[in-house]
């Protein structure tokens, strides 16, 4: 019918949820961020960009900044390598399959909390088990190494106490917990890929795996990547439980481990700063809001044919 707004009273709802839930916060975020706000404060004066200038300026939010791209640039690349890698092994097995995809999405299904307590005690610098199993090594052709000859004379590191290894360690439990994940994506992927594109390649001369792997698997897994390497990312931004659990008094040494989430609570949650806890947010928004044009752009380019 002519003229007939039937059709606002089905849309209306999903249009309201997401005025309240998503669009309203944001607002909201983004006025506090231009203010010095505190709860239970009855009154708050604006400050305009005084708390991006400090956000920019200051040595904590550098190493906060440095900290999250650190974990972003190590997280992504091997969690998703090792993602296609766990898929093509399990999509070419005939039998074990199921159990293999079991046990590698299972860091994905555990609580990460009580993981992290698991990970505190293996890499106990006195009792845990990586340590040990490095200093089994003493004594054997393997001490010759320079970096394990140096751990058996002065003792191996303290993973999760020296700021010189506690982002990188706390990076290597993010590639284990992610990677399962990024596996399930690319199964998906793969089961999509017609079986006859394979022959007509073989039929072509690609008669190795890698061949049908460069010449077919991996262009048709573009969108799959495209869409894996965009989710990863966002969720490392968003890393906030390993490091509440291993350093929940802040950051880790010498703020090494200063996440932006991480930061987002410690101003917002635990000091009552709220508006610098906000301008952080905007600032965590804002680098999510580039990943995601990004992967809009690549899909709209179809880089999976190029």
């Amino acid at each position: 019918m002519p003229g007939s707004r039937a059709h606002l009273w089905f849309i209306a709802p999903a249009l309201i949820l997401i005025v309240l839930i998503l669009l309203l916060p944001i607002a909201l975020a983004g006025a506090m961020s231009f203010t010095n706000y505190a709860l239970g404060n009855p009154s708050f004066d604006w400050v305009g960009f005084e708390n991006y200038e400090r956000i920019f300026t200051r040595a904590t939010y550098e190493r906060m900044f440095g900290a999250s791209f650190r974990y972003v640039a190590v997280v992504v690349p091997f969690s998703v390598a090792l993602g296609l890698g766990a898929a093509l092994l399990i999509h070419s097995l005939g039998r074990f399959g199921a159990l293999y995809k079991t046990i590698y999405f299972l860091p994905v299904m555990a609580a990460l909390i009580a993981m992290a307590i698991v990970w505190e005690f293996a890499l106990h610098p006195t009792v845990g088990i990586v340590n040990r199993i490095l200093e089994s090594f003493c004594g054997t052709p393997l001490e010759l190494w320079p970096w394990h000859a140096y751990g058996c004379a002065e003792g191996f590191p303290l993973w999760l106490s020296d700021r010189d290894y506690a982002i990188w360690t706390v990076a290597f439990i993010g590639i284990w917990q992610g990677f399962g994940f990024n596996m399930v994506l690319y199964l998906a992927g793969l089961t999509s890929i017609p079986r006859e594109l394979y022959h007509a390649a073989e039929m072509d001369g690609a008669t190795s795996g890698w061949e049908r792997f460069r010449l077919v698997t991996w262009p048709l897994l573009g969108p799959t990547t495209v869409f894996v390497v965009t989710i990863t990312i966002i969720r490392s931004f968003q890393v906030f439980d390993t490091v509440e659990a291993f350093y929940p008094q802040g950051g880790g040494p010498g703020k090494s481990v200063y996440v932006m989430l991480f930061a987002i609570y410690e101003k917002a949650i635990q000091q009552n700063l709220m508006g610098i806890g906000a301008a952080i947010t905007v600032v965590f928004l804002f680098f999510v809001m580039l990943v995601t044009l990004a992967q809009r752009w690549l899909i709209e380019r179809r880089t999976h044919y190029v």
